[in-house]
C-alpha cells in the first residue's frame, strides 16, 4: 500500500480513528463484549497510548534502528497493559484513545517518507512501518465489531473496507517475506482487495465487486474480519455458503506463511484452504493478541 500515498492511508485509518471513538462515547465501557474475559474498557485500554505503553514510537525507532529483536508477545503485553489500567476511569480511557490517534496523524504528517518502507519489528514480525501503521484500521475494524456486543453501532462499509485492506497488507508483506509467489483476492459485495507477492515484494491492489480472478474468499466484510481474526471459524460459514473459496489450489501456496508467523492476521482463512482440501488445520489468527 505505499505506492497508494499517505494522503490514502492517513484517510483510511484517522477516519477508522474519528470514528471508532466516537462510537465509544457512547459505549458502556463495562459492558461484556463478546471476547471471552474482555469488556469494552480492556478493548479500549489495550488500544490506548499510555505513559508505560506507546506501541507506534516503539515501532518507529524500531524502523529507525533496522528492525532488530524479536516480535513482542501481544498476549503478554496486552495482560500487562489491562492490569495496569483496570482501574482508568472513562475519560482517561477515552483520552488515551485519543493519544494514539495523535501519534498516527503526526507519523503521516511529520515523520520522514523513508521511514515508510523501513522494517519494524511487529508482533507478526518484520514488516514495512507503514503496513503496521495501516494494520490500526484492521484493529480497529474487528474491535468495533467486537464492540457491537456493548451496543456500539456496526461498523460502516469504508471502515470494514480499511480493514481489509490492512489484512490484505499485511498478507502480501509476509508472504514476499517467505518468498511466496502467489495472489489472493478478499472480495465483498462492496468490492475487496487483494496482492499479488513474489520473492521481490508484493503489490496491493482494490478489486471492483463482483470480479473474481484467480484464489479468493467471498463473504460480507465483516464476515471476512471475524474469520480473520478467529472470531468466526470458517468452515461452518463456507458448509453454509456464507464464505466462498474460490480456486482452493491458489490458496494452499499461502499456507506456508501460517507455519511460518502462527499469529497472522488471516490466519484462519488461509488454513481453511487446509481444512477445504481435507487437512486437520486449526483456527489460528490474532493481530496484537485479541485483535
Amino acid at each position: 500500500m505505499v505506492d497508494a500515498g499517505r494522503d490514502e492511508i492517513s484517510g483510511m485509518v484517522l477516519d477508522a480513528w474519528d470514528r471508532f471513538i466516537e462510537q465509544v462515547e457512547g459505549v458502556d465501557l463495562d459492558r461484556r463484549s463478546r471476547l471471552p474475559g474482555w469488556r469494552a474498557h480492556e478493548i479500549c485500554v489495550h488500544l490506548g497510548q499510555w505513559e508505560d505503553h506507546q506501541a507506534l514510537r516503539d515501532l518507529i525507532t524500531s524502523a529507525r534502528t533496522g528492525g532488530s529483536g524479536e516480535p513482542p508477545d501481544p498476549d503478554a503485553v496486552n495482560a500487562r497493559v489491562i492490569a495496569a489500567h483496570r482501574d482508568a476511569s472513562r475519560e482517561e480511557v477515552l483520552a488515551a484513545l485519543r493519544r494514539n490517534r495523535d501519534a498516527t496523524a503526526r507519523y503521516l504528517a511529520e515523520e520522514p517518507p523513508a521511514l515508510d518502507t523501513a522494517p519494524a519489528v511487529s508482533v507478526v514480525g518484520r514488516i514495512p512501518l507503514l503496513s503496521v501503521v495501516l494494520g490500526q484500521g484492521y484493529e480497529l475494524a474487528v474491535h468495533w465489531l467486537d464492540l457491537v456486543s456493548c451496543g456500539a453501532e456496526p461498523p460502516p462499509a469504508d471502515v470494514l473496507q480499511a480493514g481489509l485492506a490492512a489484512l490484505t497488507d499485511v498478507t502480501g508483506a509476509l508472504a514476499a517475506d517467505t518468498g511466496i509467489s502467489g495472489r489472493v483476492t478478499l472480495v465483498t459485495p462492496d468490492g475487496g482487495w487483494g496482492f499479488t507477492s513474489d520473492g521481490d515484494g508484493w503489490q496491493v491492489r482494490r478489486v471492483a465487486a463482483g470480479v473474481i480472478d484467480g484464489p479468493a474468499v467471498e463473504g460480507a466484510a465483516d464476515l471476512l474480519l471475524d474469520a480473520a481474526s478467529g472470531r468466526v471459524n470458517p468452515v461452518p460459514a463456507v458448509a453454509r455458503r456464507k464464505l466462498k473459496v474460490h480456486d482452493v489450489g491458489g490458496l494452499l501456496q499461502l499456507a506456508p506463511i501460517v507455519q511460518k508467523v502462527p499469529g497472522i492476521p488471516g490466519g484462519p482463512v488461509l488454513q481453511l484452504a487446509t481444512r477445504t482440501m481435507g487437512g486437520a488445520g486449526s483456527v489460528l489468527g490474532r493481530f496484537f493478541g485479541r485483535g
